[in-house]
């Protein structure tokens, strides 16, 4: 089963020190890291990994990139085509992690949909009990011991996070 915890007050702390750390490998590199996901949220029930999202000029070339991160400890797990667009690492290599980390262009989309979902659920305590009943109820369907259970359980939250990010860019025109 996927493992959910109550909101932790530490979970902004660890993000801030793990900022540092990324600032420290990447330099001028990273034009912005944010925490994005639920471990980003005040009060939201998440699994206890840290999601940052770092924000570069262009993710070509990307072996630098590649490079400057798994010197910092992060593996890069393919995602196929995504990877052209949100470059997905993890902190360890093996799982449970504890960091996930995602590279986006600034200014591109990826960064503005991540950015839009956190803050809308931020702003909208209601949303955001929505969001945890629907994240307990899958975390009961997938046991999470594989890459491909915990990808299924990410992507069984595809049509939630899209109405919650059409109703963010209906609100923010």
């Amino acid at each position: 089963m996927i493992q959910l915890d109550p909101y932790d007050p530490t979970w902004p702390m660890r993000f801030e020190a793990e900022a540092e750390h990324l600032r420290a490998a990447l330099g001028a590199l990273a034009l912005r890291i944010e925490h994005v996901g639920s471990t980003a949220v005040p009060g939201l029930t998440a699994k206890p990994v840290i999601d940052i999202q770092v924000s570069t000029a262009s993710l070509t070339p990307f072996e630098p990139l590649r490079k400057r991160l798994a010197d910092a400890g992060y593996v890069h797990v393919p995602l196929g085509d995504f990877d052209r667009v949100y470059p997905f690492f993890q902190k360890p290599a093996d799982w449970p992690c504890t960091h996930h980390l995602h590279l986006c262009e600034r200014g591109g989309e990826q960064e503005a949909r991540h950015l839009a979902f956190r803050d809308q659920l931020r702003a909208t305590p209601a949303l955001a009990r929505q969001y945890v009943e629907l994240k307990q109820r899958l975390a009961g369907l997938y046991h999470g011991e594989t890459h491909e259970s915990r990808e299924r359980y990410s992507l069984a939250k595809s049509s939630f996070v899209e109405a919650v990010l059409a109703d963010a860019m209906r609100r923010a025109r």
